[in-house]
């Protein structure tokens, strides 16, 4: 186990570890000096005293160099005002070299040794033109770095569909993978605009909740399985993932039946048939595919597969 600090150079950016520097009193938030691989940065303290097993470390891992200064705080802002000003200039050369990128952000490097240039683009683009430029402006070394449209997000920010600021920009330190298979498990609409964030890929929130649904849908019955329930055994015909609930049709004392709700607590069923359930209808499915059957095909023989 190490003891270490959580250090963060830009809001909602990745937390990176550092030791403690034992000469020095050092509280969440406060702001230090550390060596990165890309040079001498100043970042602010997230958490401390983190015990971390060793297994979890990322490479090496160095103690901070100090806290920061005043004189350092003035040096840092000095650097965020002038990339506005690098900012602009780097659109204009765009414009007078033609190039199809769009320039997203511009930073500087705390040793005044670099300055980044962060754009996107459909494709490839050739810019060395364009640094060639740049480095007779600034007289440091120039790195243009093309990033993607989830990154342009985290980096301009905006309101989500759901009115509240981006996650990205706000929290979330690192993408995690999102696929389309959380949003069936949360039986969402698969309407690419009722799923997709700004930046037009799946809302990272899909991520959030999953491992909950995950969590109920291995008690949950499949539709159309039998299933034991207070009233006698049933068919299920509809579940509700969010209520826990399962609404099976049952055979009444009047011998009519009735389409009745129940948690899945009151409900019994063999999780062994659910599975064997799941591998038939993915087998079919993928089978189905590489036959190149059309999906409304797929569900119609499935049902009949059901039936059988």
């Amino acid at each position: 186990m190490a003891k270490v600090l959580g250090v963060r150079f830009k809001k909602a950016g990745k937390i990176y570890h550092y030791y403690p520097n034992k000469e020095e009193d050092i509280k969440v938030g406060c702001n230090v000096i550390v060596e990165t691989p890309r040079g001498i940065e100043m970042g602010y303290i997230v958490y401390k005293d983190k015990e971390i097993e060793d297994s979890e470390l990322e490479g090496s891992i160095e103690p901070i160099i100090r806290v920061a200064t005043n004189r350092d705080e003035k040096r840092y802002f000095e650097l965020e005002s002038k990339e506005s000003e690098a900012f602009t200039i780097c659109m204009h050369k765009i414009k007078e070299h033609r190039l199809g990128m769009r320039l997203i952000d511009v930073e500087f490097t705390f040793d005044r040794k670099k300055v980044i240039f962060y754009f996107t683009a459909d494709g490839r683009v050739d810019f060395r033109e364009l640094v060639r430029d740049l480095a007779s402006i600034f007289r440091m070394r120039i790195e243009l770095r093309q990033i993607g449209v989830r990154d342009e997000a985290k980096l301009i920010g905006g309101i989500g569909p759901c009115g509240r600021p981006l996650c990205c920009s706000t929290f979330l330190g690192e993408f995690n993978p999102v696929t389309i298979k959380m949003a069936k498990d949360q039986d969402l609409s698969l309407n690419p605009s009722k799923i997709s964030g700004v930046c037009g890929r799946l809302m990272c929130c899909l991520k959030n909740e999953h491992e909950n649904y995950s969590e109920i849908l291995e008690n949950m019955p499949l539709e159309g399985m039998v299933v034991e329930t207070p009233l006698g055994k049933g068919i299920v015909q509809s579940t509700s993932t969010l209520m826990e609930l399962v609404k099976v049709k049952v055979r009444m004392p009047d011998k009519s039946e009735e389409i009745m709700p129940f948690l899945i607590q009151e409900i019994e069923f063999d999780k062994s048939e659910r599975e064997k359930i799941k591998r038939r209808r993915l087998d079919f499915k993928k089978v189905a595919e590489a036959e190149g059957i059309d999906s409304h095909d797929v569900k119609f023989l499935r049902e009949l597969m059901e039936e059988d």
